[in-house]
C-alpha cells in the first residue's frame, strides 16, 4: 500500500533541504574551478544558505504543530526554534571559516558543503519521532563531523583528533541503538508517540528491559553532548579539529542532541517511575558542572579550555533537563531533587507551566552558547598561525597578550565572549543562566541549582584570565601581525551584537520562546 504523504509532509524538512541543495551547488561549482582560483564566494554562499534556513526555520514556529511523515517526524515550534539556532552556529561557523581556510591553501567547495550536509543531520535529528529515523540522522551529522575533524590532514593531531571522534562516535551510537532495541522489545514500536502510550502498560512485564533501554540511550545522548563521564574526547577533539569547525561541533552538535534528548525523554519516561530521569539527568548535571570547570581553571591553551566550558555548559543545561521531570517537590531525593523550600512556587506553576518554563530556559540558553562561544573561537581561529599548531603553542593564552593594543575591536569582542560565558550581566549567557537556574528553583531543585552556581563562580576566573591578558599584559616580543580576513570580522561583529543587545534586550527572543517552548505531543 503507498503511504498517504503529501505536500504538508514536507514542511518541516524544509531548512535541511535548503542547504542540501546548498551543498550540492558547491559541490557541482568546484568542478570549474582550477587549484588557483579564487573561491571567496564558498563561504558567502554557504552563510547565504545558512541564513534562507533560518528564516524558513522562523516561518515554520508559527505553522501549526502535527506529525509527519506518518509519524516519523514532527513539525512543532520546538524543533523549528532548535534548527533556526542550527542555522545561526552555521552561518557564523562558515564566515570564520573563510580567513582561516585561505591561510592555509585549503578553501575547497567540500568543506563547506560538508558543514552543510552535517547542519542539515542536525536540522532533521530535532524533529525526528522514531528511534531509526533518529538515529539515522545522527549518522548523517556524525559522518559529516567525522570528515570535517580531519580535513586539515597535515600533522598528528587533525587525524588523532578523527580517529578518536570517529571510534568512540562509532561506540556511542551502537550504546544509543542497543538501547533502542531494548525499548522497542518492551513496547513494540519505535515511533515515540506510540512508545509514550505503551510503556506504562508494558512496565510491569518488561521492567528491567526498559529500564536497561532507557539508561543506554541517556548514555549514548550523554557522549553527544559531552556529559561527565562520557567527556574524555571532547579536549582532544576539540584541540585537533579545524577550528571553524571546533566552533560547528561545540554548538551546533550540542543543540541538536539536547533537542533530540528533551524529546525521547519526555515520550519514553511517560508512565515510568519519575525518579529515574530526575535522578540520572540530575547526577549527570552535577558531575558535567563540576568536572567541567575544574578542569578548565589549568588550563593554558584557550582551545582546550573553551572545551572543558563546553563540558561545564552542558551541565547548566542538564540541569534545565532534570528540572523537566520534577513531579511533585518535596518529596524524597533530597540534596540534588526537589526540596521543600519551593514546594509552594513549583505547586502554583503547576507541572505543565513549570516544564515549558524549564524548555524556555533550554531554548535561550542554546542560542546564547551558540552565538557566544562561536564568536570566542572565531576570534581564536584567527590569532592560530599554521606553524606554531604542530608545537602546540598556537592557542597559548600568550597569543592574547597586549590584543587590546593591537586590535582593540577584537579584545572588545573576546571580552564580551568570556563574560557572556562566565555568565556576567548584561550579556546574553548571563540571561540563559538566569532562565535556567529559575527553572531549578521554581521545580525545587535547590541543591543542583546551588551547585550550579558555585561551579559557574569558579568558572569566571579562567574566563576572566584571559580578559586580563588582554588588556593588562603588554605585548610579547617578535609578535607577529595579525592578519585581518573581513568575513572573519563580521563574524565577530554579529556575535557580539548579539551577546551585548540580547543581554541588555532579550524581549524579542523570549517573545518567540513561548512559542517554541511547546512540543508535539509534549507538556
Amino acid at each position: 500500500m503507498t503511504p498517504n504523504i503529501s505536500s504538508a509532509d514536507f514542511l518541516p524538512l524544509l531548512p535541511a533541504i535548503i542547504m542540501v541543495v546548498g551543498a550540492c551547488v558547491l559541490l557541482l561549482s568546484e568542478v570549474f574551478l582550477s587549484a588557483t582560483a579564487s573561491r571567496g564566494y564558498q563561504a558567502v554562499l554557504t552563510a547565504a544558505t545558512a541564513a534562507a534556513g533560518g528564516v524558513v526555520s522562523v516561518w515554520l514556529m508559527f505553522q501549526p504543530a502535527q506529525q509527519v511523515f506518518l509519524g516519523y517526524g514532527v513539525l512543532d515550534p520546538f524543533s523549528s526554534f532548535m534548527s533556526f539556532v542550527i542555522c545561526v552556529g552555521l552561518g557564523l561557523a562558515a564566515l570564520s571559516a573563510a580567513g582561516f581556510l585561505r591561510k592555509r591553501g585549503a578553501e575547497r567547495g567540500e568543506f563547506y558543503a560538508l558543514m552543510l550536509f552535517a547542519s542539515a543531520g542536525m536540522s532533521l535529528l530535532g524533529i525526528s519521532a522514531e528511534l531509526i529515523t533518529l538515529f539515522v540522522n545522527i549518522e548523517v551529522l556524525s559522518i559529516g563531523t567525522y570528515a570535517l575533524t580531519s580535513y586539515l590532514r597535515r600533522g598528528t593531531r587533525p587525524s588523532e583528533a578523527g580517529f578518536k571522534y570517529f571510534i568512540l562516535g562509532a561506540f556511542s551510537s551502537a550504546v544509543l541503538l542497543y538501547g533502542a532495541a531494548l525499548l522497542y522489545g518492551a513496547t513494540g514500536s519505535t515511533q515515540l508517540l506510540e512508545i509514550s502510550r505503551t510503556i506504562g502498560p508494558a512496565l510491569n512485564e518488561h521492567r528491567a528491559l526498559i529500564y536497561s533501554g532507557i539508561v543506554l540511550v541517556a548514555a549514548g545522548f550523554a557522549f553527544k553532548v559531552a556529559a561527565v563521564p562520557f567527556h574524555m574526547w571532547t579536549p582532544d577533539v576539540y584541540e585537533g579539529a579545524p577550528t571553524p569547525v571546533t566552533a560547528l561541533m561545540s554548538a551546533g552538535v550540542k543543540a541538536a542532541a539536547f533537542a533530540a534528548m528533551v524529546r525521547v525523554f519526555l515520550s519514553v519516561t511517560k508512565g515510568i517511575d519519575p525518579q529515574l530521569p530526575l535522578v540520572l539527568f540530575s547526577a549527570l548535571a552535577l558531575l558535567t558542572m563540576v568536572i567541567g570547570n575544574l578542569l578548565a581553571i589549568p588550563q593554558r591553551n584557550v582551545k582546550r579550555m573553551l572545551a572543558y566550558s563546553s563540558i561545564a555548559h552542558a551541565g547548566y543545561l542538564l540541569m534545565g533537563v532534570a528540572a523537566l521531570f520534577v513531579t511533585q517537590p518535596g518529596e524524597a531525593f533530597q540534596l540534588l531533587g526537589p526540596s521543600s523550600l519551593s514546594g509552594s512556587t513549583a505547586q502554583e506553576l503547576g507541572r505543565g507551566a513549570a516544564q515549558a518554563d524549564a524548555l524556555r530556559g533550554i531554548l535561550f540558553y542554546l542560542l546564547a552558547y551558540t552565538v557566544t562561544a562561536v564568536g570566542a573561537f572565531a576570534l581564536v581561529s584567527a590569532l592560530e598561525r599554521r606553524e606554531d599548531e604542530d608545537k602546540g603553542t598556537a592557542w597559548d593564552l600568550d597569543r592574547f597578550s597586549g590584543l587590546a593594543q593591537r586590535r582593540p575591536g577584537w579584545a572588545f569582542a573576546m571580552a564580551a565572549f568570556m563574560l557572556s560565558l562566565g555568565g556576567i550581566p548584561p550579556t546574553m549567557g548571563f540571561m540563559g543562566k538566569l532562565l535556567i537556574f529559575r527553572s531549578a528553583v521554581d521545580t525545587g531543585l535547590i541543591g543542583l541549582a546551588i551547585v550550579g552556581v558555585l561551579s559557574s563562580a569558579a568558572g569566571v576566573y579562567y574566563y576572566l584570565r584571559v580578559v586580563v591578558y588582554m588588556f593588562m599584559r603588554p605585548v610579547p616580543e617578535g609578535a607577529h601581525a595579525l592578519e585581518r580576513s573581513w568575513t572573519t570580522e563580521l563574524t565577530l561583529v554579529l556575535s557580539t551584537a548579539a551577546v551585548v543587545l540580547l543581554g541588555i534586550l532579550p524581549g524579542p527572543v523570549t517573545g518567540w520562546l513561548t512559542q517554541a517552548s511547546s512540543l508535539f505531543g509534549g507538556p
